[in-house]
C-alpha cells in the first residue's frame, strides 16, 4: 500500500484520520485559500481540498494524498474561522437562531498516476437563539477563534445548537464513511 499523506495541520483531522487506523505523516499545505471564488459552496470546498491537495504532491511523488477544507455557509455568504475575538462575536450574532450549512470537501490524490476524487459533505445545523451574554461566555472560552463560522460541534459549542442534520464527523472536518469508501477506490480497504 501507498504511504499516505494527510495535507492538513488540524488537529481534529488528524485524529479523526487516525481513527481509520491507517499509518500516514501529516504535511502542512502551503495552499492559500481563496474563499472569494465564485463557485457555489459544495464546489468551492472540493476545489480548495484539490488545491491543498495538489500543494504538496511534488515533494511526494509516489504517495496517495488526503487533503480537507471546512467552512460554514449562511444563506449565501460564507463563513470561515474568524480573526479575532471581534470577529467570532459579529459570527455568532449572524448565525444566532438560523440554519446554517456545514460544507467540508475533501480529495484522495495518486501523486503518482495523477488520479484523484474529490467530494462534500454538507450537514445542517440550527443554532439556537443567542443572548449576549452566552455569546461573551463562549468567545472567552476561545474555542470559536479557530473554528469555521465560530463554533464547535464537538466542544462546548454543542450546546448552542438546537438540532443537526448529516454526517457528524463531516462536520468537524472529514467525513469519515465518505472517504472509507472512496479509498476503495485507491485500493485502501480499512476493514
Amino acid at each position: 500500500m501507498k504511504k499516505i499523506i494527510l495535507a492538513s495541520t488540524s488537529p481534529r483531522r488528524t485524529e479523526l484520520l487516525g481513527k481509520l487506523g491507517l499509518k500516514f505523516t501529516v504535511v502542512a499545505s502551503d495552499y492559500e485559500e481563496d474563499m472569494s471564488l465564485k463557485l457555489k459552496p459544495v464546489e468551492l470546498a472540493k476545489y480548495l481540498s484539490k488545491g491543498k491537495a495538489e500543494a504538496v504532491k511534488d515533494k511526494y511523488k509516489n504517495h496517495l494524498i488526503i487533503a480537507a477544507d471546512s467552512f460554514v455557509a449562511l444563506k449565501d455568504e460564507l463563513l470561515g474561522k474568524p480573526k479575532n475575538e471581534k470577529e467570532a462575536v459579529l459570527m455568532l450574532k449572524k448565525i444566532s437562531d438560523k440554519m446554517v450549512y456545514v460544507i467540508t470537501g475533501y480529495t484522495i490524490l495518486d501523486s503518482k498516476t495523477g488520479k484523484k476524487i474529490s467530494k462534500a459533505c454538507v450537514s445542517k445545523v440550527f443554532i439556537k437563539k443567542l443572548t449576549e451574554t452566552e455569546i461573551k461566555n463562549y468567545v472567552k472560552t476561545k474555542e470559536p477563534l479557530d473554528k469555521a463560522g465560530a463554533f464547535a460541534i464537538q466542544g462546548i459549542g454543542s450546546i448552542i445548537i438546537k438540532k443537526f442534520e448529516g454526517d457528524f464527523l463531516g462536520a468537524m472536518g472529514l467525513p469519515l464513511f465518505d472517504l472509507a469508501e472512496s479509498l476503495k477506490k485507491f485500493n485502501v480497504k480499512i476493514l
